[in-house]
């Protein structure tokens, strides 16, 4: 598939759909909507909304975004790299506010799907995305720790960031439960040794054997362990059209702000898992198609009741490992959730609290990358271990929003450091470089020439560079030899101006060598070529040496 064109992926693997692969969708979608039902919960209640708004979300930004997205085989969902913002959000502005930076969220992905910016994601760098992803990863993992031991806070305690909460817990921590805690480590010794069960353990999702194991624990041991039905009003009705209560100017501010934030995340991790979907079943996505896909699945999510959704990197590797291939699987796996929230949804209020918490270390671990985090710190270079730690730290402490824009401004000055370190200007008289068509033979330069070779960009952080241009007393003429330039920005522009005002006072003449497209293109613009003399540039270094022997 094309990765530019704005057609959704349904509608061209479509064509020749066989029953042997419609079969294969369907068991993979079933199997694929029993893994994200508890994960949906967890989640729900992680970025501080009810269990069946996570069930909402599933089903209407799954069916959204498998009938319209770019990808053939991406499942979407709520996401743990949600919930912390959710979270937030919701503590802040409610549920009206939440619905409000959703729609500004999903409008936002649309336009960026419309304008082509589907590539943008290869310019985040590497560094920031495990960074802030190991971060969220933290703050999911810290945020559970009160379920997991089974605190309790007074009323109005307020744990909206990550130093709240840990303020909160130490201050409560004799509250702790050991039956609480006693369910929350068998839970997670169930996620972590059921996979590795023959025949059955890749067949079963390990949380749902979990929900099962917790829900016998409490209920048939009659433990003092709080439940998701003491905690919440279970509802099994199916999602409903909600539109935004009063808008105001703060709460347009408000949803703006989020919303940048939502749509940038959403961008982020749906591109991410389509790349690794493709990798996967050797084909390519739609990265423009797909964003579009993820506004109207969020804008959807939110007019029905949901959070904010994105691809799911677990459930689309599950979906593609049960045999799914096409967009039928993902709409197959919204279809069964509904049937799953009408019939089940009530059950749900019987999952113990720290059952969910064990569901959610495991969804923190699998998400932090520690592997990757580790081998960064061990092998890359000091700048971008900086950049890794400063966007971790910021995610922990601060916000992703925070995060981000503060490893992006790390990351370009730093990258504009490195390229100004390698940049360089050398003054010659003889040059002999026999691996180089350029410069089979030695060239003889003249007394009265002098001979300047730029390697590197010309950009802003090297623009005093241009200063070591100097003269001697019998210099009549400059050649600035450019062949190593492959583009030259405005500072740089103003420098080699500087440098033909100063050859104008001293009289000295200047000629160009091989000078590359970009930078002949800056220089025309800039009326530059004009000023020096188009004969003054030469696209060979003899040739100008032959022109700097006539002045």
């Amino acid at each position: 598939m094309s990765n530019s064109r704005l057609v959704p992926a349904l509608f061209t693997v479509i064509k020749g759909y066989s029953k042997e692969q419609f079969f294969k969708d369907f068991i993979s979608g079933i199997i694929v909507a029993i893994i994200a039902l508890p994960l949906s919960i967890a989640l729900a209640l992680a970025s501080g909304v009810g269990p069946e708004e996570g069930i909402y979300t599933a089903i209407v930004a799954g069916f959204l975004i498998s009938f319209f997205g770019g990808s053939r085989v991406q499942i979407a969902g709520p996401t743990a790299a949600f919930a912390t913002i959710v979270a937030g959000i919701v503590a802040k502005d409610g549920m009206s506010g939440l619905m409000l930076a959703t729609i500004f969220a999903g409008a936002l992905l649309i336009l960026m799907g419309l304008l082509k910016l589907g590539r943008l994601i290869k310019f985040i760098p590497y560094t920031i995305t495990t960074g802030f992803t190991a971060g969220i990863a933290v703050t999911i993992i810290i945020g559970q720790i009160k379920d997991f031991l089974g605190l309790s806070y007074p009323k109005g305690t307020v744990t909206i960031e990550t130093t709240d909460k840990i303020k909160a817990m130490a201050e409560n921590i004799h509250s702790f439960n050991a039956m609480a805690l006693l369910v929350g480590l068998v839970c997670l010794v169930v996620l972590a040794l059921w996979p590795k069960i023959p025949k059955i353990g890749d067949k079963i999702p390990a949380s749902l054997i979990a929900v099962f194991v917790g829900i016998g624990m409490v209920k048939g041991g009659h433990l003092n362990v709080n439940t998701i039905g003491d905690l919440y009003t279970i509802s099994n009705h199916l999602p409903t059209l909600h539109l935004p209560d009063t808008i105001t100017f703060h709460s347009l501010q408000n949803a703006a702000t989020n919303g940048v934030t939502i749509a940038v995340l959403a961008a982020i991790e749906s591109l991410l898992s389509c790349v690794v979907a493709d990798s996967m079943i050797n084909a390519n996505h739609r990265s423009n198609m797909e964003l579009v896909a993820q506004g109207i699945g969020n804008i959807g999510s939110a007019l029905f009741g949901g959070i904010p959704a994105t691809g799911a990197i677990a459930r689309t590797a599950a979906n593609i490992k049960n045999g799914g291939r096409t967009p039928i699987a993902g709409i197959v796996h919204s279809i069964t959730l509904v049937l799953i929230l009408v019939i089940l949804m009530p059950y749900a209020a019987l999952i113990p609290m720290p059952t969910i918490a064990a569901i959610l270390f495991q969804v923190g671990y699998n998400m932090c990358g520690h592997r990757t985090f580790l081998h960064i710190l061990k092998t890359a270079p000091k700048s971008d271990i900086f950049v890794l730690v400063t966007t971790f730290a910021l995610t922990v402490v601060f916000d992703l929003v925070v995060a981000i824009a503060a490893g992006m401004v790390l990351s370009c000055v730093l990258l504009m450091k490195r390229l100004a370190d390698e940049a360089s200007i050398e003054g010659w008289i003889n040059y002999d470089d026999a691996t180089d068509d350029d410069d089979i033979e030695l060239k003889k330069v003249p007394d009265h020439v002098r001979v300047y070779e730029i390697s590197g960009p010309m950009f802003f952080g090297m623009t005093d560079l241009i200063t070591q241009v100097k003269a001697e007393e019998n210099t009549r003429v400059f050649i600035i030899r450019m062949r190593a330039v492959p583009a030259l920005d405005a500072s740089a522009m103003h420098s080699l101006e500087d440098l033909y005002r100063r050859c104008q006072k001293k009289k000295i003449g200047l000629v160009f060598s091989h000078v590359n497209e970009q930078p002949l293109r800056t220089m025309t613009k800039a009326g530059f070529v004009e000023k020096i003399g188009s004969d003054n540039f030469c696209k060979h270094i003899d040739d100008a040496l032959t022109r700097a022997s006539q002045f």
